[in-house]
């Protein structure tokens, strides 16, 4: 067995999951055309290359975009054919796992910035770096590129992204003589007290789906200033300050002193809560983006809403950037044509299209542009195309052993803060010592 096998291995064996087609060996990883030039310009090859692409979109929409990008390639590189290699993501992490293990990873790989990492750190994905034309490079924000950067490679495309947006019901904040925010991000503090303002006895001001907060938290913690963790791999330590602290304890501030939340949505999901939304149980939701996608087509006739600018905290309006991306298996047999195929993918027409498809927010800037000049900012897409700009890269992407402590510490330790079982101290603990424990 070799190194990179048994570290793989070994990741499973510790619980290290990253979610809840051969190859040989033998691939160059240096591109034939000058640095900063496009990759998909890399000379055609001389014999036939077959190269395939494991795609995890399964959406109907998304699926047929992703198709139609790979039919437009083929058509124009004859001598450099794609196959799509269909998996959702459910076990995807294990799936990667064996595959690797075994040599039959494909040539590239759909994924996310956070799962990847570990591929990456283990040696088994491509440096892309020298394949990133400076068009792409300066089209993409800083923090998005550094959440797919280790040891200063880039080792993904980023492709699609999501952030958390505050949804309205404007006839239910207009009836409570709530004024609509202006600008380009909503103060924490505009924010609650919207939602106490909203809160009569007929509804709350606001309902949260807050079943699994871990992601929630720790993504909107960045405008707090907590990052939870410093720190890298294996040297990383927990960190629970104030910043990390703030967004909690003013949640639950709202539910226990404003009486705005719905209590019950607390112990929901997204989905779940946004019952609630449509039938006027509550004015406000806080939700994934892409969940705007779902109101515009799921909301009953007539329901008015629209999404707020992106929410502020106390310093920034900053959220994690975790990105899904586009890798090389470095043992491709064909790593250049691999490259150019993932950064063709990557150009503005075809993220617009992927990114419409899924309620996404394309990577890049020429792409964000392209879905608001093509929805005229209908449905969200202003607010939500904005929010893009304030994604940066989070600490604990590249730490190891985050998705166990994620899992099975900080999930349970958030939700018994949630329910009132323990005070903001006694989550600082539990967050520390269930991270102490694992990490013995």
């Amino acid at each position: 067995m070799n190194k990179r096998t048994s570290q793989l291995l070994a990741l499973v064996g510790v619980g290290a999951l990253a979610l809840s087609a051969c190859t040989s060996t033998g691939g160059s990883t240096t591109p034939e055309d000058t640095p900063g030039e496009a990759a998909s310009s890399a000379p055609a090859p001389t014999e036939k290359v077959e190269l395939t692409f494991q795609s995890l979109s399964d959406q109907p929409g998304a699926i047929a975009a992703t198709e139609e990008v790979v039919k437009e390639w083929n058509d124009e590189n004859p001598m450099v054919q794609v196959t799509i290699v269909p998996a959702g993501w459910d076990g995807v992490y294990d799936k990667l796992v064996t595959q690797f293990a075994g040599g039959a990873a494909p040539d590239v790989i759909h994924y996310e910035a956070g799962s990847v990492i570990p591929f990456a750190l283990d040696g088994y994905l491509a440096d892309l770096t020298p394949y990133i034309s400076d068009d792409l490079k300066a089209d993409v924000s800083e923090g998005v590129w550094e959440s797919v950067t280790v040891n200063d490679q880039i080792i993904a495309v980023p492709t699609e992204l999501q952030s958390y947006m505050v949804f309205a019901n404007t006839k239910l904040l207009e009836e409570a003589g709530v004024s609509m925010p202006e600008g380009d991000t909503l103060k924490w503090a505009d924010f609650r007290d919207m939602a106490k303002q909203a809160t009569t006895d007929a509804h709350a001001g606001l309902g949260w789906g807050l079943k699994s907060p871990t992601a929630t938290f720790l993504s909107l913690g960045l405008g707090n200033g907590g990052y939870f963790f410093e720190g890298e791999g294996d040297d990383a330590k927990v960190m629970i300050g104030e910043g990390e602290l703030t967004l909690p304890k003013e949640i639950m501030a709202m539910n226990n002193e404003d009486k705005s939340i719905e209590t019950s949505t607390l112990t929901q999901s997204g989905g779940d809560v946004l019952a609630g939304f449509y039938a006027g149980n509550y004015a406000m939701t806080v939700q994934g983006s892409f969940q705007a996608a779902n109101i515009a087509k799921d909301a009953p006739a007539g329901f008015e809403w629209v999404v707020l600018p992106a929410l502020e905290g106390t310093e920034s309006a900053a959220q994690s950037a975790n990105p899904q991306t586009l890798s090389v298996n470095i043992d491709s047999t064909s790593v250049d044509q691999a490259a150019a195929f993932a950064t063709y993918f990557t150009n503005a027409e075809n993220m617009a299209a992927l990114n419409m498809a899924d309620a996404l927010i394309p990577a890049s800037k020429a792409a964000r542009d392209l879905i608001a000049e093509q929805t005229g900012g209908e449905d969200g897409w202003t607010q939500i195309l904005k929010s893009g700009e304030f994604l940066e890269s989070a600490p604990f992407m590249k730490v190891t052993n985050y998705t166990q402590w994620k899992d099975t510490v900080a999930t349970p330790a958030f939700q018994k803060f949630l329910a009132g079982q323990t005070d903001a101290d006694g989550l600082s603990k539990d967050l520390t010592d269930g991270w102490d424990q694992i990490n013995r």
